[in-house]
């Protein structure tokens, strides 16, 4: 019998569906293929990358809390988490950029648009107006 996805520590079960959608469907399989090769499936089933999301799951692996990860090591798997982002927009990521547009935008000072603030609260307007 398989152990769900969710009895790994910091993935809790909206993570676990996602990654159902992505063909892991146990802790077991999860920890048989590791983070990295996890990870490269969740990207190749078109889900969003987050690299707190990625770093919560290694350190799930090790059996550790996600926010146990500081300093050097973080900086380590952040270095892992763009390298695997990288490997899968070559590979064809649904919804991916063209490689390097990220970087040329940089460049050239543009930035995301962020959603309009309505005065006097912390809180966004719906796109499209103010309701």
């Amino acid at each position: 019998m398989s152990t769900p996805v969710s009895t790994i520590p910091n993935i809790g079960p909206a993570t676990e569906a996602a990654f159902a959608r992505a063909g892991i469907t146990s802790a077991e399989a999860l920890r048989a293929m590791g983070a990295d090769a996890a990870y490269l499936r969740w990207l190749a089933a078109g889900l969003a990358p987050h690299f707190v999301g990625y770093y919560a799951l290694v350190m799930g692996l090790q059996g550790r809390p996600w926010n146990d990860c500081r300093g050097a090591e973080k900086l380590a798997l952040r270095a892992r988490f763009d390298a695997l982002k990288a490997e899968a927009d070559r590979t064809g990521r649904p919804g991916a950029l063209p490689a390097g547009i990220e970087r040329a935008f940089d460049e050239i000072g543009l930035v995301p648009r962020q959603p309009a603030r309505i005065p006097g609260t912390q809180t966004a307007a719906p796109r499209g107006g103010r309701g």
